[in-house]
């Protein structure tokens, strides 16, 4: 649902009559079409009998109707501009980031070791896309439900230098919660389930980066679940 290529902004991603249509409540299906990453690719040439490689977009296929759960996972998915409102149809926003720097460590290892490109043409792309990145992506994590944010212990404090991406054990992930009260966040609960946990804020829980995903497992699997016994039938 988004394209690559020179923006991560309107000019190339469909706010409107696809994103937004894709996650609006709806009762007719909805046609979609995929952009598989690195190992999701040979995922989707499987099941579709498609010969597609990273960031070639799947043929079109349709959301059968009765869907009782719809798990969109891109940049766009609380987008708003202008008219345009992706967010307003969201149930349960999630935001999983990088602070800027490890971010851009990221991007420049990724895009060197799979794709081939150059420390030069990376940092280029970096500054083009940064306009966009402020105005269109940012803006999202003030609308999630909960951010999980991973800030690395270690000096990164001049990403394009940087010979290695610090591992889960060398950082911590924030976790963030915008409304305590809306999913009943037990936070005396978490603390005691993950070890080497502690509040940095009323609305907020650290934990070590190995964590991570267990983390997302007790935060998340009960909120979903009462999202789907509590959904229409």
């Amino acid at each position: 649902m988004t394209g690559g290529g020179m923006s991560i902004g309107p000019e190339a991603n469909r706010f409107d009559d696809k994103i937004e249509e894709l996650v609006r409540p709806t009762v007719k299906p909805v046609p979609v079409s995929i952009l598989p990453l690195r190992m999701e690719a040979s995922e989707h040439n499987a099941r579709l009998s498609v010969d597609k490689k990273p960031g070639e977009f799947t043929p079109w296929e349709t959301i059968p109707e009765g869907t009782d759960l719809l798990f969109y996972e891109g940049l766009h998915g609380l987008a708003v501009n202008g008219g345009d409102d992706v967010a307003q149809h969201v149930d349960l926003g999630v935001g999983v980031v990088p602070i800027v720097n490890l971010e851009w460590i990221q991007k420049i290892f990724r895009d060197n070791a799979e794709r081939g490109y150059s420390e030069e043409a990376i940092v280029d792309t970096i500054m083009r896309r940064m306009p966009d990145y402020i105005n269109h992506i940012t803006p999202q994590f003030s609308r999630t439900d909960i951010n999980f944010q991973r800030v690395p212990t270690v000096d990164t404090s001049n990403p394009f230098i940087a010979r290695d991406i610090p591992t889960p054990d060398e950082s911590f992930v924030v976790i963030r919660f915008k409304d305590t009260k809306k999913f009943g966040t037990d936070f005396p609960y978490l603390l005691s389930m993950i070890d080497g946990s502690f509040m940095s804020r009323r609305n907020s829980i650290v934990v070590p980066g190995g964590k991570m995903g267990f983390a997302m497992e007790i935060i998340l699997q009960p909120i979903i679940e009462n999202m789907m016994d509590a959904r229409q039938v």
